[in-house]
């Protein structure tokens, strides 16, 4: 008497049903342009976004501080870029390019704001002496 379930011959593989299947019949086919590629599945560091938005902002802080608001952020900018880039330096994050254009912008901020200050202390030496000459 033989049983409805017939067990097969050594080498033969048994009847599958698609999707039932416990592991793939075969292997995938390699990729060689690809073999090297690895998808960076790391975050972005997040001193690296502060260090850029502070930077890009720095110039509206004028309007909400005069005088102080636009250079701490530039400040800030810079001193979290800083931090940002040594951080993705040693974990491997995303965001070195944000770090670096943040403390650009920081520096660049800084540099205007100096820049204006010399040219103010300038004219007041300037128009001081004019005034003295012709008083």
């Amino acid at each position: 008497m033989s049983s409805p379930q017939q067990q097969p011959a050594s080498g033969a593989s048994p009847t599958q049903i698609a999707g039932q299947q416990s592991a793939p019949a075969t292997a995938v086919p390699g990729t060689p342009g690809l073999q090297g590629y690895t998808p960076s599945r790391s975050q972005t560091n997040s001193m690296a976004v502060v260090s850029l938005i502070t930077g890009a902002v720095s110039v509206f802080g004028h309007l909400v501080l005069p005088g102080i608001g636009g250079g701490t952020l530039a400040l800030i900018a810079i001193v979290t870029g800083v931090i940002a880039r040594g951080e993705i330096k040693r974990s491997g994050e995303q965001g070195m390019w944000m770090a670096t254009v943040g403390i650009l912008l920081g520096i660049l901020h800084l540099l205007v704001i100096a820049l204006i200050f010399i040219f103010l202390i300038g004219a007041i030496f300037v128009i001081g002496g004019w005034a003295l000459l012709h008083h």
